[in-house]
């Protein structure tokens, strides 16, 4: 059997990694891939967003699989596309994947499934926003309706620092088109959770609950980033939250979407803030999560593959989904600069010749030249320890993280901590 797997970061990384341990021994490509996964699959070079190329490809090699790691293939059509030609595709289509593309729509979603979520409103005027911030309560938040890689939201804790952020999206056009509309929302105090679920568009298999780290800097100090390590699974989540959520979030959005004629399959992304003890959605995604992704998959006992297939072939419901009973910890190294400005090109030394599920290196910004791999992005690695308790797992990343370096890199040293003061 061939796969295609969409994509070229430490998530795709993680996913070519699962779907390379099936027993079924699939022959793996990746599209563009990166210096990971050419260890594993032939790497062809199709950019993500390139429909065209990648559906000629997928012709042309007789590829039985597709998987789509990032959101703005998804966002752009890539589904409905491969589906016209008969071609079968993991993830939503098109107008599924607008509960991640545009903020307001998810919203609409929430409204419509009763599901809990912080209080917003949408303009796509500026002096409109302007003035109803004038009235609203600090702290507040300023999205981006659309796509902007993980960079469109703005917690503001002062009137100026909000206006400006609204300037920014609308008027300076930092996003792109992704700002033309904004949503300004009620700050919630609490503590983030990720639940992502595998769906078919009528079966719900919720995946171990992990939690991202998302600040720059020990003791979630500094700016936001797209994720500087996780663990899972996070004993925020008890047994009864992780069934409201299964019950209250993840069901009624997927029946939403259905009653509003775009049934979703595909991995549905709920990222939470829980407020003593409530669970509220902040955003829907409509793919997997990264880093989350990197401590999820690790511990997925069943075969990937048979999920994906039992996904995309409508049956998920006659497949159960069984996990390791150990935990995991990533933590994300990143170039000096991130998520500023920062230079590539610089060379890796220490990695490891292989990995295994005690420790694995996952690959996110990086690149071969010549025989060295050098770093071609912000986030450029996410390594992975597993353990039968979270001290154990941490640990194991830890040891492997220190054994690697390039110049300027930049790692925190505290993921987990939250569990840790929890156990404590």
């Amino acid at each position: 059997m061939k796969i295609l797997v969409v994509g070229s970061g430490g998530r795709e990384h993680a996913m070519v990694w699962a779907l390379a341990r099936s027993p079924r021994k699939p022959m793996l490509y990746s599209a563009p891939g990166n210096a990971g996964i050419e260890s594993l699959a032939t790497c062809m070079p199709i950019k993500a967003d390139d429909i065209a190329g990648l559906k000629a490809f997928v012709q042309a090699e007789k590829i039985d699989m597709t998987v789509v790691g990032p959101e703005a293939p998804l966002a752009l059509g890539i589904v409905d596309e491969f589906r016209t030609s008969r071609l079968k595709i993991f993830g939503p289509t098109k107008g599924a994947a607008r509960i991640e593309a545009s903020k307001v729509f998810s919203k609409e979603v929430m409204a419509s499934a009763r599901i809990l979520t912080a209080r917003a409103q949408s303009f796509d005027r500026v002096a409109s926003a302007l003035a109803y911030l004038d009235q609203h309560e600090l702290p507040v938040v300023v999205k981006a309706d659309g796509l902007a890689q993980g960079k469109g939201v703005v917690v503001a804790t002062t009137r100026e620092e909000a206006r400006q952020a609204v300037r920014d999206s609308m008027e300076h056009a930092v996003f792109g088109q992704a700002g033309r509309r904004v949503l300004i929302e009620q700050f919630l105090d609490g503590e983030e959770l990720t639940i992502m679920a595998f769906t078919d568009g009528r079966t719900v298999v919720p995946m171990l609950p992990a939690q991202d780290h998302k600040r720059l800097g020990d003791g979630d100090a500094g700016p936001n980033t797209g994720g500087m390590g996780a663990y899972c699974p996070a004993p925020l989540a008890t047994v009864a939250l992780s069934e409201g959520v299964t019950k209250q979030v993840l069901y009624p959005a997927v029946e939403s979407l259905s009653r509003m004629g775009c049934p979703f399959q595909g991995v549905l992304y709920a990222g939470l803030m829980v407020v003593k003890g409530i669970p509220y959605v902040l955003e829907f995604n409509a793919r997997m999560g990264d880093p989350e992704t990197q401590v999820i998959l690790p511990l997925l006992k069943t075969d990937l593959l048979e999920v994906i297939e039992a996904v995309v072939e409508h049956r998920l419901d006659q497949l159960t989904v069984d996990w390791h009973n150990e935990t995991a910890v990533c933590v994300v190294m990143t170039s000096g600069g991130y998520p500023g400005a920062y230079t590539t090109g610089l060379p890796i030394h220490g990695l490891p010749a292989a990995t295994n599920r005690g420790a694995m290196v996952f690959h996110a910004g990086t690149r071969r030249a010549g025989s060295e791999v050098v770093t071609a992005g912000g986030r450029v690695l996410g390594i992975t320890g597993c353990g039968k308790t979270l001290a154990e797992a941490q640990a194991e990343a830890y040891r492997v993280t220190r054994t690697i370096s390039f110049e300027g890199a930049h790692y925190r040293t505290d993921i987990a901590h939250r569990a840790f003061a929890r156990h404590a």
